[in-house]
C-alpha cells in the first residue's frame, strides 16, 4: 500500500469532498485525481504526437506566421502581471 504526504491544503480539500459526501473515502477522490491526470497526460501527448507536427510544417511552409520572441516574453510577462496582481 502506498503511502503519501497531500500536505495541509489537500488534506483539507480532500476530507471536504469525503464529508460531503461526493467520495466514500480517501482513496476514491486519490484515485479520480489519477484518472483525471492521465486523461490530462494522455491529451498532452497525443497533441504533442499528432498536432505538433502539423503546426510546425505549416510554420516551415509559411515562416511569416512566426511570432517574434520579444513579442511572446511581453505577452507571457504581462498575463504573470495580471495573475500575480490578484
Amino acid at each position: 500500500m502506498a503511502s503519501i504526504a497531500l500536505g495541509a491544503h489537500y488534506e483539507k480539500f480532500v476530507k471536504e469532498l469525503v464529508d460531503e459526501g461526493r467520495y466514500n473515502n480517501v482513496s476514491e477522490v486519490v484515485r479520480a485525481g489519477l484518472r483525471m491526470l492521465e486523461d490530462h497526460e494522455a491529451g498532452r501527448e497525443r497533441w504533442i504526437r499528432e498536432e505538433l507536427p502539423g503546426r510546425l510544417a505549416a510554420h516551415r511552409a509559411d515562416p511569416s506566421t512566426a511570432i517574434p520572441a520579444d513579442q511572446v516574453f511581453a505577452e507571457i510577462d504581462a498575463m504573470h502581471k495580471v495573475r500575480t496582481a490578484k
